[in-house]
């Protein structure tokens, strides 16, 4: 008997996964994302416009809260395995709203240090649980494009915040900045009870009675494993992927870190530059993000990474050229090197983020988790001290090490692929 199949609808076709279940998942991590927009660009303005403390102390404040926060996502890790993702990073919003309306009542350095504090540690606890909620939602086969899906979507919301917030900000610079930090607690309330409320059930996991979910049914296991961060430390494959994603990190910094100053300093190009290629990234994130995700399912990961830890290598050995061509030339070729880096961006990390949950055994998967997001946090942190440092000493040579460290990238993967073969075909996946 003849069957017919379903066809595709265009959803699927441009990598949207299928959303039915898990609006209110969807609907909370939009509204994290639009409130990290509105406040990111505006955090250091908030403070030296609201507060008689100098721009250096500010400065040093914040760093001072975000290293003190440093160690939050191995203490979210228990968390994720005891209370469930699905809870912990409702936590985690919960505490962003405590620090986000205690920037209302600060005054003070040490003021400054705490609600910063609190705020790190909610951001962490959410971001941390992040991936441990999209296993939830997404069936194993489809874990590429719902990472993808929720990097388009996140890059999105935040560019949206932030445009918002710079709307606000030319209505009247204290009252618009303090409406901003009221607007973002409550949006991360909102977001909080929406994580509440949500009751995943995948696609690939069988239904069961009414509020048990299925990282609540792995709850027991992981009570009983009695197992640790000294299983998660003596796992060669998982400390490879950790190597491996600290090299992406670090690249990534080029846009927060590197870029205009590059652009300004090195080139002598105007600012204006950066801005225009950092749209561009931006744009080109939104639009195919979730393509490139749905173009990747079914392929080697590691592989795929390979290709992006590549592709991210040209583009800074491109923007290291760039130093010794005439301005003409440069235009062209940082938009090249540009679109040739988000390229590597959009390919790598859900990919990565697939290989990080896909190795993970699910009783301690939190843990797991936690130390993968902690390559991402000491990344940050490390990242602008060592680049600016590589600037001062020669303005090509932090290109020069970002392409590298790419590249180093490559024999980490095809030792991770030898290494983790079998523990891959036990979870089904493929490295």
């Amino acid at each position: 008997m003849a069957t017919t199949v379903e066809p595709e609808s265009i959803g699927t076709k441009l990598g949207i996964p299928r959303l039915k279940g898990h609006g209110k998942f969807v609907s909370a991590s939009l509204i994290d994302s639009l409130g990290t927009g509105l406040i990111l660009a505006f955090t250091v303005v908030f403070f030296a416009r609201t507060t008689s403390v100098s721009l250096a102390a500010i400065g040093a404040a914040m760093t001072v809260a975000r290293l003190l926060a440093l160690p939050t996502s191995m203490v979210v890790g228990p968390l994720i395995d005891r209370f469930t993702a699905r809870r912990t990073a409702a936590w985690g919003n919960l505490v962003s709203v405590v620090g986000y309306l205690g920037f209302l009542l600060t005054h003070s350095v040490w003021q400054i240090v705490a609600v910063v504090f609190l705020v790190q540690v909610g951001h962490t606890t959410y971001w941390t649980s992040s991936s441990g909620l999209v296993v939830l939602a997404s069936p194993e086969d489809r874990r590429t494009t719902w990472f993808g899906f929720m990097a388009a979507l996140r890059n999105t919301a935040m560019g949206i915040g932030g445009a918002l917030a710079a709307f606000a900000f030319t209505l009247g610079e204290e009252t618009a900045l303090r409406a901003i930090v009221v607007g973002n607690a409550a949006s991360y309330v909102l977001a909080a009870t929406l994580l509440y409320a949500w009751r995943p059930t995948p696609q690939d996991v069988p239904r069961e009675p009414p509020g048990d979910t299925p990282d609540e049914r792995s709850e027991p296991q992981a009570e009983k494993s009695g197992a640790g961060y000294g299983m998660v430390l003596r796992d060669l494959p998982y400390a490879l992927l950790i190597g491996v994603n600290a090299s992406m990190v670090f690249g990534q910094m080029l846009i927060k870190v590197l870029l205009a100053i590059y652009i300004v300093d090195a080139l002598d190009l105007p600012a204006w530059t950066a801005g225009t290629l950092i749209v561009v990234n931006a744009i080109q994130v939104s639009l195919t993000q979730t393509l490139v995700a749905k173009r990747s399912e079914g392929s080697r990961m590691t592989r795929v990474v390979m290709l992006a830890a590549v592709l991210n290598a040209t583009a800074f050995v491109l923007f290291a050229v760039l130093y010794v061509t005439p301005d003409a030339v440069a235009y062209v070729g940082l938009f090249v090197a540009m679109v040739v880096f988000t390229l590597g961006e959009v390919i790598a990390f859900p990919a990565l983020d697939t290989l990080s949950v896909s190795m993970a055994p699910s009783t301690i998967r939190g843990r797991y988790l936690a130390t993968y997001q902690l390559s991402w946090t000491v990344g940050e942190a490390a990242a602008p001290g060592l680049l600016t440092f590589l600037l001062a000493r020669g303005e090509v040579l932090p290109m020069l090490f970002l392409a590298g460290l790419s590249l180093l990238a490559i024999p980490l993967l095809i030792a991770l692929e030898g290494r983790a073969k079998n523990k891959m075909t036990r979870t089904g996946e493929s490295a």
